[in-house]
């Protein structure tokens, strides 16, 4: 079994949601971004990614834009179900910009990652790294590694939604990035049942096929 949720931002309460509390040995939560339990390599912190590394199911997420990357980055990169991904602590693992997974029978497309809205107020408290957005090298693994699977997944989970919808929900409407264009592009160009996000901090089902998530928890059976 999968359940999908959104950002975290650092808060564990989600995991007493009554469908997170469901999941059993081999399970797995995927977390829509915005970890937030990476930022500053504190004892506590550390003890926090362990005690999620020994939950019984994997407890897994894509980057959002509220990470240390540079804390983030350090991690070993490990193949894990097909794709690539970084070792956090045990069943806790970040699913690496552009990869396939095959989770519980299911294929997943994962790509993190995101732009901020206050980057300018970020970097002046010097808490915002470039690396929040995804590279062109990135993107173009994610086509090949999509193109290998004939364009045909089961879901799709990102951080940031198509540029489309972001103008659908009237959020961050101003920003232009090449990824969103890339969202654009890959909504039209494959073959998927649902596409979850977690940028937008709502919990909102966009027909036919696309799901803002925040703070509920979905079951993907």
């Amino acid at each position: 079994m999968i359940c999908i949720t959104g950002d975290l931002h650092g808060d564990l309460s989600r995991l007493g949601h009554k469908n997170i509390k469901k999941l059993k040995k081999g399970d797995s939560l995927i977390i829509c971004g915005d970890f937030g339990c990476i930022w500053d390599g504190s004892s506590k912190e550390n003890a926090t990614l362990k005690a999620l590394g020994k939950k019984k199911f994997n407890v897994l997420f894509v980057d959002g834009c509220h990470e240390n990357f540079d804390l983030l980055e350090s991690y070993p990169i490990e193949e894990w179900n097909g794709g690539k991904t970084r070792v956090i602590s045990g069943n806790l693992r970040q699913l690496m910009r552009g990869e396939l997974f095959d989770i519980d029978g299911k294929k997943i497309f994962a790509f993190g990652g995101g732009q901020s809205e206050d980057k300018d107020i970020k970097k002046e408290q010097n808490n915002w790294w470039e690396n929040e957005t995804p590279t062109e090298e990135e993107i173009e693994n994610a086509i090949d590694n999509l193109l290998a699977a004939g364009n045909k997944v089961d879901y799709i989970v990102t951080h940031e939604p198509p540029a489309t919808l972001k103008e659908f929900l009237q959020v961050d409407t101003k920003q232009k990035s090449e990824m969103g264009a890339y969202f654009d592009k890959l909504k039209d160009s494959c073959e998927y049942i649902k596409w979850f996000f977690g940028k937008c901090h709502i919990n909102r089902s966009i027909p036919p096929k696309y799901q803002a998530v925040f703070d509920e928890a979905f079951i993907i059976e």
